[in-house]
């Protein structure tokens, strides 16, 4: 093996087990959208089906035969399609016609993702809350802002940033909390094994950052 290939397979092994990131934005390349889906899933399965004959596994059993597309089918249209924009929710805005201006709290959102380093999944609950500015959206559509974050390779610190500036720019305020508190298969099933612990992340813009505020969300959340 050459240096420059062994120092990278040791920089690999370094960073393998830490919990690092990049920037706010989900790491794509340019080209990332060139691929149509049916070609991604096309060749997603055909390298899936080699990982699982690496692994030695018998692709003829009725079980597994069928599990390289299934997987393809999966990334893209599913556990991963967050990463295209295409599937960004559509969010229509409506006037505080009632003019509420009190804080709007929706809570334990459940989610799925997945952690970007090992591909493992993230299992966790998100607390949305705003005060608006002028302007509201349908309840639902702070759930599909969450979920569309969270279908893609994440870090929970990204995602959870991810929403909350979303949140600001959709509903034209500053005034905006996210809370994500979620358990990461890459801990719990692997590596340290730890079943027992989660993560807790945080987002505050606006009036959420005084602490008589956010001592109110507290409330309503526990």
């Amino acid at each position: 093996m050459s240096n420059t290939l062994s120092n990278n397979f040791m920089l690999v092994d370094e960073f393998g087990d830490e919990h690092v990131g990049s920037s706010i934005e989900t790491p794509l390349r340019e080209d990332a959208f060139d691929l149509d889906d049916d070609t991604k899933m096309e060749l997603i399965q055909k390298h899936f089906r080699e990982i699982m004959l690496i692994l030695g596994l018998d692709l003829n059993d009725d079980s597994l035969k069928g599990t390289p597309q299934r997987v393809a089918k999966m990334y893209i249209k599913e556990v991963f399609s967050g990463l295209d924009p295409k599937n960004k929710p559509e969010i229509k805005l409506f006037d505080n016609k009632y003019k509420y201006k009190e804080m709007l709290v929706e809570k334990n959102i459940t989610f799925h993702s997945y952690c970007e380093h090992h591909f493992v999944p993230i299992v966790g609950k998100a607390h949305v809350a705003y005060i608006s500015g002028g302007k509201v959206i349908g309840l639902s559509k702070l759930n599909r802002v969450v979920q569309y974050f969270a279908k893609r390779p994440q870090v929970q610190e990204r995602m959870t940033m991810q929403i909350g500036n979303e949140l600001k720019e959709i509903l034209q305020t500053e005034d905006v909390a996210v809370i994500i508190d979620a358990v990461h298969m890459c801990v719990a099933s692997r590596g340290v094994k730890d079943v027992n612990s989660s993560t807790v992340t945080s987002f505050y813009s606006g009036k959420f950052q005084d602490p008589n505020t956010r001592a109110e969300l507290f409330k309503y959340i526990e």
